[in-house]
């Protein structure tokens, strides 16, 4: 595989991207992770909250016309 670089800025985005590549999976792996976290103790959150606040109606008045 050959590749032509044709400026030093592509150079160095290349080689950042050569040696930072295995960083970035981990990165978005702990990212990802995070996210499933937040969304279990939300979904916690909702189970365990009263009927009216997880339906989200708690605090709101029907409005008639």
């Amino acid at each position: 595989m050959r590749m032509r670089i044709r400026s030093v800025g592509a150079a160095l985005r290349f080689a950042e991207s050569v040696l930072l590549a295995p960083g970035q999976r981990h990165a978005r792996r702990n990212a990802w992770a995070a996210v499933c976290e937040n969304r279990r103790y939300a979904a916690d959150r909702r189970h365990d909250a009263l009927p009216g606040v997880a339906a989200g109606t708690a605090g709101t008045r029907s409005v008639r016309q």
